[in-house]
């Protein structure tokens, strides 16, 4: 299991929400990704494989979707700093054996703070925006999986998660 801080960053001495101040962090070239996946039925699977879907391209609206969500993540997770990003990629492989969208996110800076948010949210936001375009069609569809895989720069360096 991964070495973990042992004391909460966004709370301070008296256990009062703060949000982190960065200033004296050295500015360094950041990188993260994270993943998800959305699992289905295998039509609805077909329907976006195929480009069918009566709502339009569904993978590239949540493309958008969740580049968007990076670039607006300090206005959705209340303690995050407002960051200049300089990359932001989504991809999707298509699962056919499992039935799912397996998301990827990558978010890169460089700054005084980490991108590792900002991927999450990506990540999350492209797999909501999958089951939004898809409900009517599979109102079972799952998000799962929503995880960071590596994380890079700043002080505490390189992270990846360990494979099962």
């Amino acid at each position: 299991m991964p070495e973990q801080k042992k004391e909460l960053t966004h709370i301070d001495a008296d256990g009062n929400a703060r949000m982190v101040d960065v200033s004296a962090k050295q500015h360094t070239a950041r990188q993260a990704t994270a993943r998800a996946t959305v699992s289905m039925l295998p039509e609805t699977l077909s329907l976006i494989e195929a480009g069918e879907h009566k709502k339009g391209d569904v993978l590239t609206v949540a493309k958008i979707a969740g580049i968007q969500a990076a670039k607006r993540c300090s206005d959705l997770i209340p303690l995050c700093h407002p960051l200049a990003l300089s990359g932001v990629d989504v991809t999707f492989e298509l699962d056919k054996e499992n039935n799912q969208v397996a998301i990827g996110s990558m978010c890169r800076l460089s700054g005084q703070t980490g991108v590792e948010m900002e991927a999450l949210t990506a990540a999350a936001v492209a797999a909501l925006t999958i089951y939004d375009m898809c409900k009517a069609v599979d109102r079972g569809m799952s998000i799962g999986n929503v995880e960071l895989v590596t994380k890079s720069g700043g002080k505490s360096g390189n992270w990846q998660r360990e494979q099962p």
